[in-house]
């Protein structure tokens, strides 16, 4: 996709979001064409610019876990993405300065993209996870899953 500053990033961007909703819409239709099917779907972050109809679809058909970076954890994230970016759909959040590098803009925008983002990603989820539980939970995969089905029929 390249850096938001760059002239063909608003072309690759919308290319790659089309591309992610004709993804995500072929996926439940064949879900809702084979409902008894099992899947995980790992999405991607940008997932919450697919839509409202799809968000629905997908909410409808799976359960939807938010995994819970902590304070430390984001700015683990943050780190890693400044040193090495990896590709984001930045949906106007990249808002450069005058006299600013595109570096920069980048340090002082990706917290606000992501603190927007993560408000979209508590409303879609079903349950949230703390992500270091994910991490315990890696010896042992069925026993996260039933852990997850519990936190699911609690009351809320």
């Amino acid at each position: 996709m390249g850096w938001p500053d760059r002239p063909t990033y608003a072309q690759r961007e919308a290319e790659y979001l089309a591309e992610e909703i004709a993804t995500l819409d072929e996926v439940l239709t064949e879900l809702e064409k084979n409902p008894s099917r099992e899947l995980i779907l790992d999405t991607t972050g940008s997932v919450i610019y697919t839509g409202n109809n799809l968000l629905r679809r997908l909410r409808r058909q799976m359960t939807i876990v938010y995994l819970v970076a902590s304070t430390e954890e984001q700015q683990l994230l943050m780190e890693r993405y400044l040193r090495d970016p990896k590709p984001v759909l930045w949906r106007g959040a990249f808002q450069p300065r005058t006299g600013e590098t595109p570096r920069e803009t980048v340090a002082r925008c990706y917290p606000v993209l992501i603190a927007a983002r993560r408000q979209s990603y508590e409303a879609l989820a079903h349950c949230r996870v703390p992500v270091a539980e994910l991490r315990d939970a890696s010896s042992d995969p069925a026993a996260f899953l039933s852990e997850i089905s519990a936190r699911l029929e609690r009351p809320k």
